[in-house]
Order: C-alpha cells, then structure tokens, then sequence
C-alpha cells in the first residue's frame, strides 16, 4: 500500500531528480570535484566513522570495534601515524571487517570465537533515497540498495573525465541494460544526463509493460527521472526492447551512427557486447570507430578478442552494486582490464583469502567507502573479487588528477566443488572461452560449465554447447575439456576423478544467462546455490 509518507518522499526525489538534470557539470566542474575528493579523503574516512559507525548505535561495526578495544581517537592517531590504508590494514588485523558471506547475511559475524551481533544493516543510515535497486544476485540472493543523487553527481564527474580522456564526449552512444530492479540503465542516464550527454537510444532486455506486476514500483522509479530531465531540456530517450536473441537491432543502431558521426559508445555488460559484435559480423557492418564501454563481468581475454575482431576498441569499468562504480578504464592502459580506482570515492585493500575447499590463496579486495552519500556502509568489506591493485602515473587526464591507483586482471575467486574437487573459475574460463571454441568453434557465448545435482545427490558437471555448433561427435568436446585440465598441472586427480566417476557430460543446449543478461561461464544451479556451495 502506498501512503502519505510514501507520496511525499517521491513527490520530494522528483524534484531533487530536476535539479540534478538542470544543474549539469562541464569538465572544470568535474576536475574540481575529483581534486577535492582526493585530498579530503583521511577527512571524509573519519566524518563516515564518526557519523555512520560510532555514532549509529546499531552499525554492525560496532561490536567488532568493541571486541578489539579500539574507539575513534585511536584512529584517528593511528591515521596521521599510518596514513588511511596503513590503518584499514592494522584494523583488518584487529578483526574490524565484514567478509562477502558476512554482508549477504550467509554467515554471522564471528571474532575471536564469539558471534557478534548485528543490530543493524549495511545501508547507509543517513541517505535520502531517490529509489532502491537490487544487487544482481548472480553470487546469492539479492540485496535491497538505496540509490541516491549525490552519489551519482559524484560518479558523473569521473566518467565525465573519463570520456574526456577518449575523446568520447562528442560521440552519440546508446546503452543495451535494463530497467529497474537492477538500476544499471538508469544509473547510466543519471551520471550522463548530470554532465549534459543523454544517450541516443535505450535499448533494454525487458521493459515495464513486460513485467505487469512491477509496473508501479520499478516503471515508475524509471519513467519519472526521464519525465523531470525532458522538462528541462535533456533529452532522455524512453527504454525500447531489444531482447537478448535480437543483438542485430543494437547493431544496426551502432552502424548507422558510425555512417552518420563516424564514431559511437554502446555501453553494455560484456557478454551482450560480444553479442552485438557477433551480430555485426553477421550482418556484414564494420563497427571501425565504435567504442564498446563494458562491465558487470569480467572483460577476459578470449571476450576482449572476439569484441575486437568487428573493429571496435573496447575499455571496462568496473564496480558493483554495492559500491557503485569504482573504476573507469584508462586511456593510456597498460593491460585491456586496466582501470583507474576511484580514489575520491572509495579505499582499498588487499588481504590473502583462502579459496574455500582448497589451499589456494587470493588477493582479495576489501572496499572502504568514502562518500557520505555511498549506498551501503562498507569499513573493510570484502568483495568476492581479487585482482591486482599497483601504483603508476600514466598520460590520461584521470592520471592528471592524482588517481594513480590502477586495477588489473579483475577476477572472482567463486569456484564449482563437488565429488571432493574444486575448480578454480580463472582456469575453467579460459578452458571454456578459448580451448573449446579453438578446438570445437562458435565463440565464448557458446559454452558454459554448470554444476548440478542429480537424484541420487551426486554432483555433475555439464558443459552446455550451443545447439547451433556443427559437431559431429559431443563426446569430443569433453575429452577437450578433460584435456585441458590434465595439461594445467596438478589437477591431475581432478580428471581422473571426472573420468572413473563419469562427472562430466556434454548438453546439447544454449547456455543459461542471469535474469540481467549477463553470460556466466561457470554456472551453479540453484538448488545446488541455495544448499551454500
């Protein structure tokens, strides 16, 4: 039921919602505002402390804080002693974070064999709300995050920079993402729309007439931010559908702005760009000039070389729902994923992560937001990403402006286990999106690796292959596969297992993607997702 409270707080994000369209930012603007966020970071750790841990009595912080003995002065010392990663390292070690199971709510909080408490949420306490989206769920169940306008602003000015640095702010783009629930299309327009550059076209998988039951709370939420931003002038487009088996009208689009503008920016998860590339091929349309900005997964090589191959140069970003957007790709990079952190915005660090079910470690990131308009309150929480984090200058104007915190080689450390074995994601992908298409053709849409279980409880790992895939004998592709596991070293016993125990089988059947459009090369089914594995 909607009620008067309800009204008013809408009535309310609206017109905040006009000022941000009406009120854009130019380039100085947004070299103003990355400058400032950068040297008021210590100032903005310590204001989020102050306000959203020590002084909410229900942060789940709280009692990990006070398990260790440690109050505000003391890091407030320990900062001007250590500086702000030196102390989220120090606290890390003094029990004060939140790992990825801990912040999903698939695991309590336990510190030096005690069960902490959680009195309260991961939402940030103080935010005046504009709407909520979820998180993709694609790890777990999703989360209900708050999304607010100053957060955006905030974010508007490094993408603005970052298309700066390309030589993009003159090009007609287009984004291929979804309505609400999910927030990636619109969060897209908000930050464009904030720096004046609306996009052309708005393709989306589903739009709100497709979901009847979700039509007040997410079409609403959607239609209205491009109601306020046409009055005052910017033209927003309306969401049209172009479903996930009709690339070819993305495509199309991308050719005629290239005849047109002679370059455009499609924005879009990574698998749906290779989508759009493939379509292109086939429909015979040299994509030479467009521009391909990904993210929502991981950018792998065997991607970034079918993308490249229609003629378009393709960069990453990177981010979650969670933190919002936390890297832009750099135009002097030094890898295809290299991504300039978001210093202003966010802290990071790294702490070895035991891979579960192996002896393997990780490099995982733990994210501290710095933004006092950031969605959820996280202080050292962990991601199920690792990667490598280094510190270089570069020539683009985000290494200009002091961010010289570069991220490469993005990865999640999520693993299939079963019958005694893990497999690692990192090598499985690369099994999965180059050994086989190598060896079998089709490209890395045409094939995923999914984890199930039978009726008996046994596990099985199925490889899905693409029906459309001209192979004579199926039986083939899993002795590739099997193949290329033997040939990485030391996972000799998982082959053998996967032979003596009849563990792999070939589907012939097109891969399974998320409900927001993204492929996932290594798949979980649910049952076996919901059982914790």
């Amino acid at each position: 039921m909607v009620g008067p409270s309800s009204i008013v707080r809408f009535a309310r994000s609206q017109r905040e919602m006009r000022s941000f369209f009406r009120d854009t930012i130019s380039v100085t603007d947004a070299r103003r505002m990355i400058t400032h966020a950068v040297s008021q970071r210590e100032a903005n750790f310590l204001r989020m402390l102050e306000h959203n841990v020590y002084g909410y009595p229900s942060s789940p912080y709280l009692p990990m804080l006070d398990l260790a003995g440690i109050e505000f002065g003391d890091i407030r010392r320990e900062l001007t002693e250590k500086g702000l990663e030196g102390t989220l390292h120090s606290l890390r070690r003094a029990g004060v974070y939140v790992t990825f199971e801990e912040m999903k709510g698939r695991q309590p909080i336990v510190r030096a064999g005690r069960e902490l408490p959680i009195r309260g949420g991961f939402r940030n306490p103080r935010l005046s709300a504009v709407h909520h989206v979820e998180s993709g769920g694609s790890t777990g169940t999703p989360m209900s995050i708050p999304s607010d306008l100053a957060f955006h602003a905030s974010l508007s000015a490094y993408q603005l920079i970052a298309w700066e640095a390309r030589a993009w702010t003159g090009l007609p783009w287009a984004l291929w993402r979804g309505v609400l629930p999910d927030g990636s299309g619109l969060h897209n327009v908000l930050r464009a729309g904030h720096f004046g550059r609306p996009p052309e076209r708005w393709f989306s998988p589903v739009i709100s007439r497709d979901q009847p039951r979700s039509m007040w709370r997410y079409g609403l939420h959607t239609m209205a931010p491009i109601v306020m931003a046409r009055s005052v002038g910017v033209k927003v487009p309306w969401p049209e559908r172009a479903r996930l088996d009709e690339p070819g009208i993305v495509a199309e689009w991308m050719g005629g702005a290239l005849q047109r503008h002679g370059g455009c920016i499609m924005q879009a998860p990574v698998s749906r760009a290779l989508r759009v590339a493939l379509a292109a091929k086939d429909l015979s349309i040299d994509l030479t000039g467009a521009n391909f900005r990904v993210a929502g997964e991981p950018l792998t090589p065997a991607k970034g070389k079918a993308i490249a191959a229609s003629g378009a140069t393709v960069t990453t970003s990177y981010g979650s729902s969670e933190t919002g957007r936390v890297g832009f790709g750099c135009a002097d990079p030094a890898e295809m994923n290299d991504v300039h952190f978001l210093d202003g915005q966010a802290a990071l660090i790294q702490h070895d992560r035991v891979v579960p079910g192996t002896d393997i470690t990780v490099p995982a990131f733990l994210f501290t937001m710095l933004h006092p308009a950031s969605p959820l309150i996280l202080f050292n929480g962990e991601s199920d990403d690792y990667g490598t984090v280094t510190q270089r200058t570069c020539t683009c104007l985000l290494g200009e402006l002091g961010l010289n915190t570069h991220l490469g080689e993005i990865r999640s450390y999520r693993k299939l286990t079963g019958g005694g074995m893990t497999l690692i994601g990192s090598d499985m992908v690369r099994i999965l999106e180059e050994v086989l298409p190598a060896r079998h053709g089709g490209s890395p849409l045409d094939y995923q690796l999914v984890e199930d279980e039978d009726e008996d409880g046994f596990t099985r790992f199925h490889i899905r292959v693409s029906p459309r895939l001209e192979i004579d004998d199926d039986a083939a592709v899993a002795r590739t596969f099997v193949e290329a596991i033997d040939a990485l070293g030391g996972l000799a016993g998982v082959s053998h297992q996967m032979r003596q125990g009849q563990m792999i089988a070939v589907d012939r059947t097109e891969p399974e993607w998320t409900g927001r459009g993204k492929l996932m090369s290594l798949h979980v089914t649910k049952r076996l997702g919901e059982a914790g594995s």
